[in-house]
């Protein structure tokens, strides 16, 4: 997944071949007909409505996918010129993918919730959505242990916000009015569909000779955070991850460009809607010190997340950690729901004193990566995207209650790397005036 980002490695070139197969169709074909099988398994099995019900409309567009694909490989062979393979043609097929798998059942499954169907949405729409209520009258999107306690046992996992206090205004709109566009999937699809325009705006933005394997790249890197089943099932039927991950990629193509104080502002504000993105930001700002940045981007890095936080703070500060900490922590009132069968989940649940041991793993996993950070802080955008993609993969893989879908985010960040490396800074972004200077006056890269 990083292959043009180093492309020295066996693993980067075995990637990099299969990526470009066919001018990138056979990836293509791959996907979209691994992503109908998986697509039609849910809609058969999966035990939770809202899945089935994604998987019964989601079978249909990834099915057309893979058709439109063995369509543009058939035209490619017959004619390698052909637009109908070229890669806007790619993109087309991509965003109607899009359309059919993730935006379609958001609008048909709340269209549906609005007519009365309660089966229609996982409980992170309803959190989110009463999150945003109760931050419309009581200026606090949580409630404390002991309004929660005062819940009926089957209500109290749903009176817990495990969320930043940013993630209570998409469900604002629900607060104001009670329709099927209210509903918090639609919004977050809206900031997810004009972030991921804008990461696109600015990887395309840098000219150079590598432009078209670089914007090859950037469709690639889309794909996985769009059409990739785990991204459109999550979207289409929970969604609050997506605009996380989309301001997260954002932020690493900023910081691509050579614009670290955008890029802390990015990931700020995912930071600011939920905890996965601060590994993200650490990084991040561990690589703007290699360039002199890192208090630029920690403004926006931190700053934003601080600014969220502090409001709430004041309100109900017993509320804000009992939501925030103690619930995600394991010591709620009620356990998380994520039980995902990972390592860690495994390692919790059949060993003697299994919590401790696989918390003592999530923690030496973290101080690995915080000493190679601290030893070699990543000099690159595109080293910065791998070492947050392995390092939440390791803290997916050994957290003691996670699910299956926060993979799309180490799937995204690891996909997006060979779009990064390949992405030309705007130099009078990229080197302050404090830039070091050669003897003729030029500036100089920093690092």
């Amino acid at each position: 997944m990083t292959a043009q980002a180093d492309p020295a490695t066996p693993v980067s070139r075995r990637w990099s071949a299969l990526d470009t197969a066919a001018g990138g169709l056979a990836l293509d074909l791959g996907l979209y007909a691994a992503a109908t099988v998986f697509a039609a398994i849910t809609a058969a099995t999966s035990t939770l409505p809202p899945h089935r019900a994604w998987g019964a409309v989601a079978t249909i567009g990834y099915a057309l996918a893979t058709l439109a694909a063995t369509t543009q490989l058939l035209a490619r062979r017959r004619d390698p010129g052909t637009p109908l393979a070229g890669l806007p043609a790619r993109w087309t097929v991509a965003g109607l993918t899009w359309a059919a798998t993730a935006l379609l059942p958001i609008v048909t499954q709340s269209v549906e919730r609005a007519g009365g169907r309660t089966d229609r949405a996982q409980e992170e729409v309803i959190v989110v959505e009463h999150a945003g209520a109760r931050l419309a009258e009581h200026g606090t999107p949580y409630l404390g242990p002991d309004a929660i306690a005062a819940l009926p046992p089957g209500e109290q996992l749903l009176g817990y916000t495990p969320y930043q206090p940013g993630m209570a205004l998409f469900g604002l709109p629900r607060a104001a009015v009670d329709a099927w566009w209210t509903d918090s999937r639609v919004w977050f699809a809206v900031v997810t569909a004009l972030t991921l325009v804008a990461l696109v705006a600015t990887l395309r933005a840098s000219g150079g000779p590598g432009a078209p394997r670089r914007d090859a790249a950037v469709l690639r890197a889309v794909q996985a955070a769009t059409v990739l089943p785990v991204c459109a099932l999550t979207l289409a039927t929970g969604g609050d991850d997506l605009p996380v991950l989309a301001l997260c990629l954002l932020a690493l193509a900023l910081a691509a460009a050579g614009r670290p104080g955008r890029a802390g502002l990015a990931v700020g504000a995912a930071g600011a809607l939920k905890l996965f993105a601060w590994p993200v930001a650490v990084v991040l700002i561990c690589w703007a010190a290699t360039r002199r940045s890192a208090t630029r981007t920690a403004l926006g890095a931190i700053g934003l997340p601080v600014l969220a936080l502090v409001p709430v703070l004041l309100v109900d500060r017993d509320a804000l950690v009992e939501n925030v900490l103690r619930f995600p922590l394991g010591h709620g009132l009620v356990t998380s729901p994520a039980q995902s069968p990972f390592p860690g989940h495994l390692i919790a649940e059949t060993l003697p004193a299994g919590r401790a041991v696989a918390a003592a793993l999530l923690v030496a996993a973290g101080l690995a990566i915080a000493v190679r950070l601290l030893r070699r802080p990543p000099r690159t955008a595109a080293s910065t995207a791998i070492i947050c993609g392995y390092g939440l993969l390791a803290a997916i893989l050994l957290m003691p209650s996670t699910r299956f879908g926060y993979l799309l985010y180490p799937a995204a960040l690891l996909v997006l790397a060979p779009a990064l490396a390949l992405t030309r800074p705007d130099d009078r972004a990229a080197f302050p005036a404090t830039a070091p200077r050669d003897p003729a006056g030029r500036r100089t890269p920093e690092g």
